[in-house]
């Protein structure tokens, strides 16, 4: 075979400036055969392999001494199937150009998570999801996938074919090979209507669940050391179109929620003791706005701002509960807590590792400013989330070991096993994994 990908050796960082991995060497294939190659012959050298995808992920999950895989050269869309609503697309595109090129075609995915940096495989292997009543993850919409596994054997899953896999690697965390190709649910292009208004702690979590009931995607933002949350409900609309405007959508996503914000974070880093007087300016900066647009305009904004989180979901019913022992704790300690809570909820779904594996869920994920000491935070925070046999987010910073997540997980051992028919030796193992897996 020809080799028309490209290898290198140069260290490799994520987004956050958490993790940081030294490759023995790096490759980009071009192809599926060029990747099958790629694993046999890192096989055969006896150095493990891992791919990458954009590196949004805040534990080390991606993270290897042996051979780094990107997807730069495995982008695009193979297919659009028109009678079955279905898009087969590479694993290394980024989500953002899905979506765009989706729209172009009249094409939507029907929801997803509020950044769009992520590459398809990088997403749905850990589990990146929105918030919906009824519709759930990004993995949750797949409808057949194509992976590589350890002995470089191209393995076609879906309900139909290889079902067993196909249960287990829409959540994968890369442990059971390299995807290749995602085939996705999609639908006619529609519009939604955003509604985002502020709205206080206590109202919203008395009125949770009907606001959950209520709407096709609801979420808030909770600004810790006020009492301040912001809401927004998207929901389906027959129109027009209306989006927001130039300078009104600058000011809110770009100035307030992205500069203004860095600057707020950045004293807050330097003097903790201003951030409760920062936030309840921050809460309040915010007002209400009601705009109508297609779907990836309204689920997806920008994040300029670098951070590091941690994410649990916690069955929905304990969503209250939860928040209100969280803001208890925050008003307790000493902590000074610079970001807003962000609160979501998904319906129950049928794959192995999904954090929504089922049950109904709620998703409650905290921030910190990049550089921010986060160790006491977070630890605060996943007692209480742990107390609730919560499931932290795979792409976010945790310390859960394969002894507790077996117990929160009813079909753990489903997946470990599937891991052991795949990967015996653990060609796709790295400490992540050694950790959240087992060995």
């Amino acid at each position: 075979m020809t080799e028309t990908y490209a290898r290198t050796t140069s260290a490799w960082r994520n987004w956050a400036g958490t993790v940081t991995a030294r490759p023995a060497r790096t490759e980009s294939p071009a192809s599926v055969d060029e990747l099958a190659d790629v694993v046999r012959r890192a096989h055969a050298d006896g150095l493990k392999v891992k791919p990458v995808g954009s590196g949004h992920s805040f534990t080390a999950a991606a993270a290897t001494d042996g051979v780094l895989i990107r997807p730069d050269l495995l982008t695009g869309i193979r297919d659009i199937d028109r009678a079955a609503m279905t898009v087969t697309v590479e694993a290394g595109t980024p989500l953002k150009r899905l979506n765009t090129a989706l729209a172009r075609e009249g094409l939507s995915l029907t929801n997803m998570g509020d950044i769009m940096e992520q590459t398809i495989a990088g997403a749905t292997s850990t589990g990146t999801h929105g918030t919906g009543r009824e519709s759930a993850s990004i993995s949750a919409q797949i409808r057949a996938l194509e992976l590589v596994t350890a002995d470089g054997t191209v393995l076609v899953c879906s309900a139909e074919e290889n079902p067993e896999v196909f249960a287990a690697a829409r959540v994968g965390i890369g442990a059971l090979g390299v995807i290749t190709a995602v085939t996705l649910a999609v639908e006619p292009i529609f519009l939604l209507t955003a509604r985002e208004e502020p709205m206080g702690f206590d109202r919203v979590t008395s009125d949770f669940d009907q606001l959950v009931a209520e709407n096709e995607h609801f979420e808030f933002y909770w600004f810790p050391h006020t009492g301040n949350c912001n809401t927004k409900r998207n929901n389906r609309s027959a129109g027009p179109a209306a989006p927001p405007g130039r300078v009104s959508s600058w000011i809110d996503d770009e100035l307030l929620s992205n500069g203004v914000f860095q600057v707020a974070c950045s004293l807050g880093r330097a003097v903790p003791a201003t951030i409760p007087s920062i936030a309840r300016l921050s809460s309040r900066a915010l007002s209400a706005r009601t705009y109508t647009d297609i779907p990836y305009k309204v689920f997806t904004s920008p994040r300029r701002v670098r951070f590091v989180e941690m994410e649990y979901a916690v069955p929905r019913a304990q969503a209250v509960t939860v928040l209100r022992e969280l803001k208890a704790m925050v008003e307790r300690s000493p902590l000074k807590i610079s970001f807003p809570v962000e609160v979501r909820t998904a319906p129950a779904d049928d794959m192995a590792l999904s954090t929504a594996s089922g049950r109904d869920s709620a998703y409650i994920a905290v921030h910190l400013y990049k550089g921010t000491p986060h160790r006491s935070y977070f630890t605060a925070v996943e007692r209480i989330m742990t107390a609730h046999a919560g499931r932290p987010h795979w792409g976010k910073i945790h310390t859960r070991d394969a002894a507790y997540l077996a117990e929160v997980y009813p079909r753990f051992g489903e997946f470990t096993a599937l891991r052991d028919r795949l990967d015996p030796d653990r060609l796709f193992g790295n400490d992540y994994l050694r950790r959240v897996l087992g060995d």
